[in-house]
């Protein structure tokens, strides 16, 4: 299960070490996600504005919190500074679908993400 999560990663990774435009990172964490991953039916990345959770890219933007699922992990979105900005939610049609090494996997993408959002 996890080595396309792992290919993914590597993907969104050389994208973050491009220096590409946040936007354009976020876009594309949640494209490899989708169509690296066959278990993976839903990415988005929310970022908190004023206290509030904000779509900022997405998979499939029709389908938001409301989305039926059966797996669903979240990720918090930390910048450097350790203050949480924002998530990565990840949903699976599947009810098992993720392992231990998909964690560790999406929580480094996560932790990139967050990383950048200074940078940018």
């Amino acid at each position: 299960m996890s080595i396309a999560t792992d290919i993914a990663s590597l993907q969104i990774m050389a994208h973050v070490y491009k220096k590409a435009s946040l936007q354009s990172i976020l876009e594309k964490t949640c494209e490899c996600l989708v169509n690296e991953v066959p278990y993976i039916d839903w990415v988005g990345i929310y970022l908190y504005e004023e206290n509030e959770k904000k779509l900022v890219a997405a998979s499939n933007l029709e389908n938001d919190l409301k989305w039926e699922m059966n797996g669903e992990l979240t990720f918090p979105i930390k910048n450097s500074n350790g203050m949480e900005i924002g998530l990565l939610v990840v949903r699976s049609l599947e009810v098992i679908a993720f392992d231990v090494t998909d964690i560790s996997t999406l929580k480094d993408i996560a932790q990139a993400i967050g990383e950048e959002s200074l940078v940018n």
